[in-house]
């Protein structure tokens, strides 16, 4: 059997028959059809800024800057601020407009605070399609702070305007009929798609495009990513069962939405009174229980495949029960820059140990200092002037070890981002955005296509979960309790001399 390049995987949170799944609905942007982020986030902030100057903002030297932002960074809209959390809420990084925040201004702001997605005030970037307007947001705020847009503004205000000013540019359909008036441009080809896709129909799963996209811009983009890649005389309209256009998502997932049949391609509409949908058409609107009513399936036998983590797999799964599979486009490159900088990471790791190591003892040395001082304990070890020379050689040492470490240390955390590391981690930890990642999707992967890796009859096994305490029955001992001193290993002595 082939093997499968590892960066093409798809990765389990919760073991899911795929043997088990009778339908499976895709959502289209980011899923079904990638972007060239890059260049559509580039339209997508010229609108933006197209609107502002319209409005009298003084915009016009303001560029696109990609690498300002990643997908699952936190607006904090009362501070003006950009923030990196953890899984657990903590900020490890801030920029405040496009600056970063040094560590003392960080801590001052966020020592006492936790992000809550929540509350008003956090807004998550929660998929690709944020990017530009994240960018756009962090240069306003320094106008803002240079006094450029007027006295009566505040962070939160300019949060609404550039939402505002992209959502009319959505409206008026200038921003996607750019998109299909050149979808060569916009659009990266991935031609395992459709073959992922027949794959599982043939397997005697029902195939459901489930979509917010409009059917005249679904149309022409599905036709550009599918129809050269299927069986001759076939088209992406044979591909699913049943498709579902203008879903409103994620309101589709829990309201009762009427829906409306496409009746020809100029976008001619029906509406559907009575009885399921029809398999085989086009429908605008319609509703999760409408569509398990249609199929006869419920909950678990469905999955549901989206790159949102709110509007795709966070409501569908709460709501529905449906299992679920994020597409995380980022994740390939994320995996390949950690696969290249494994011999790194593995030096940066055994410096780590040797670092705990050198603490740890430099901890019970001075903890014997202590007693001697306060007269508690009883005699144990060399005197305080033995102490003290012993402590300050692992100062020297510790020092030293810091010096090799940090270089390395600042490397890993810039991987994949300059400014904010990669997506799915925050120094050791998980990043927030992984946190959902793990809560919400079933199964998460880099591209739909990797499911034709895997097959449609495979069984996914979500791998046991790690627990700090995991490595104590794992590792051996390498110094006994802090209270009777520090114990070097053989190789540790042997260091020491």
């Amino acid at each position: 059997m082939e093997s499968i390049d590892p960066a093409r995987g798809l990765f389990c949170n919760r073991t899911l028959n795929l043997r088990g799944i009778r339908a499976i609905g895709y959502d289209m942007d980011y899923t079904l059809v990638h972007y060239h982020m890059r260049e559509w986030e580039q339209r997508a902030y010229s609108f933006i800024k197209e609107g502002l100057l319209a409005k009298g903002w003084p915009v016009e030297d303001l560029a696109f800057d990609p690498d300002l932002v990643i997908r699952g960074l936190v607006l904090d809209t009362e501070h003006g601020n950009v923030v990196k959390a953890n899984r657990f809420g903590y900020v490890k990084r801030a920029f405040h407009g496009t600056e970063p925040l040094n560590f003392d201004r960080q801590r001052e702001v966020y020592q006492r605070t936790l992000v809550d997605l929540g509350e008003d005030r956090w807004h998550f970037l929660n998929t690709l399609f944020s990017i530009s307007s994240a960018c756009m947001y962090m240069q306003l705020v320094d106008l803002l702070d240079a006094n450029k847009l007027g006295s009566s503004m505040g962070y939160a205000d300019l949060f609404e305007e550039v939402q505002q000013t992209l959502d009319e540019a959505h409206m008026e359909g200038r921003l996607k009929e750019k998109i299909v008036n050149n979808p060569g441009r916009f659009v990266n080809l991935d031609p395992e798609m459709p073959l992922t896709l027949l794959d599982q129909k043939r397997a005697g799963k029902k195939v459901l495009l489930i979509t917010n996209s409009e059917w005249d811009y679904a149309r022409p983009m599905l036709e550009y990513a599918f129809n050269d890649f299927l069986p001759e005389g076939m088209t992406w309209r044979d591909l699913f069962d049943l498709s579902i256009v203008g879903a409103r998502k994620p309101d589709f997932f829990s309201v009762r939405m009427p829906a409306f049949r496409v009746e020809s391609e100029d976008g001619l509409l029906r509406e559907h009174k009575n009885g399921p949908l029809e398999e085989g058409h086009v429908y605008v609107g319609a509703n999760a229980p409408l569509v398990e009513e249609s199929l006869g399936l419920r909950g678990e036998e469905i999955l549901y495949v989206g790159d949102h983590l709110f509007v795709d797999v966070n409501v569908s799964k709460k709501v529905l029960r449906w299992r679920t599979a994020l597409v995380v486009r980022e994740l390939e490159t994320e995996i390949e820059e950690f696969q290249a900088f494994a011999e790194k990471q593995d030096q940066l790791s055994g410096l780590m140990e040797k670092k705990e190591q050198l603490e740890a003892e430099f901890s019970a040395k001075r903890l014997q200092r202590q007693r001697l001082k306060k007269d508690y304990g009883g005699p144990n070890g060399p005197d305080a002037k033995t102490l003290e020379e012993e402590m300050q050689t692992l100062r020297t040492r510790l020092t030293a070890l810091d010096e090799r470490i940090a270089p390395l240390a600042k490397e890993s955390s810039r991987l994949v981002n300059e400014n904010w590391g990669p997506l799915m981690r925050t120094g050791k930890d998980k990043s927030l955005f992984a946190r959902q990642v793990e809560r919400y999707a079933d199964v998460y992967t880099g591209r739909v296509s990797n499911f034709l890796h895997h097959t449609p009859f495979t069984y996914l096994r979500s791998h046991r979960g790690s627990l700090p305490h995991d490595e104590a029955a794992e590792r051996e001992p390498k110094y006994s309790s802090l209270t009777s001193g520090y114990e070097w290993d053989e190789t540790t002595a042997k260091e020491r001399g």
